[in-house]
């Protein structure tokens, strides 16, 4: 046997043991908790509730890291300077992240008039389950995760293709610096509108406080590694890093 073939197996062994360690776990709780913590009830302490919060907000912003990090690696140079659309469109989104919570604040609290609390967790939970199964399918599928990332990083190769072909039209550039401020707003918002949809059955059941400090753990966890990515130009395993949290 190869030591390719060796170390294949050694990680399929990891990863079957993983999954049995956390079966196991499971059913450890299932028998004396009576079921599984629920991070999200009345009683959940209030440091074990900002974690969680936080976990998941580092996790999007770690993946966000990871896309805005492919599409800039090359961006060296000359073409340097299209870094700074690509971070416009960042701030951009991140704006409308804001937009976006205010809004869906507004929604569920006019709702709960004539809803009642029950039912309003179960419709943000049942929504927050199907964008779940889609980070679920980046998580199991290599195609998810590669496809999002080739998806932004072909449109940059096409604007800065075209760019190269007609590099004295101004309405050419135009269209270029509009397509990357474009391709930094989705690689944001798509992470940040996912987290306000997580984050709406948190603030009904635990209220905005425990919500605001997770949200801030997570935002000082993401600065980090960004400032490590983009400042220090340091290559981190975001992949691994994405699979602990």
């Amino acid at each position: 046997m190869s030591t390719r073939d060796t170390r294949h197996l050694v990680r399929r062994a990891a990863a079957v043991a993983a999954a049995l360690a956390v079966a196991a776990i499971l059913v450890w709780q299932a028998i004396t908790a009576g079921g599984v913590p629920d991070p999200t009830a009345p009683n959940t302490p209030l440091g074990s509730a900002v974690l969680d919060i936080g976990v998941l907000v580092f996790r999007e912003g770690l993946e966000c890291i990871l896309v805005l990090a492919a599409i800039t690696s090359s961006m060296v140079g000359s073409s340097k300077s299209y870094r700074r659309p690509i971070g416009a469109g960042v701030g951009l989104a991140f704006l409308a992240t804001l937009l976006t919570w205010r809004i869906a604040v507004g929604i569920l609290n006019s709702l709960t008039d004539n809803v009642s609390a029950l039912h309003l967790q179960v419709i943000t939970g049942l929504i927050a389950i199907v964008v779940l199964l889609v980070v679920m399918n980046w998580f199991f599928h290599n195609l998810y995760w590669s496809g999002w990332i080739s998806l932004h990083t072909k449109r940059k190769r096409e604007l800065l293709k075209s760019t190269d072909a007609d590099a004295a039209s101004p309405r050419t550039e135009r269209r270029v610096l509009l397509g990357l401020v474009m391709l930094g707003f989705t690689s944001f918002y798509r992470e940040g509108f996912e987290v306000v949809l997580f984050l709406q059955n948190y603030r009904l059941k635990l209220g905005g406080p425990p919500v605001l400090y997770g949200v801030g753990l997570g935002l000082f966890l993401s600065t980090i590694v960004a400032i490590l990515t983009f400042v220090a130009n340091r290559r981190l395993p975001y992949k691994k890093m994405l699979v602990v949290t």
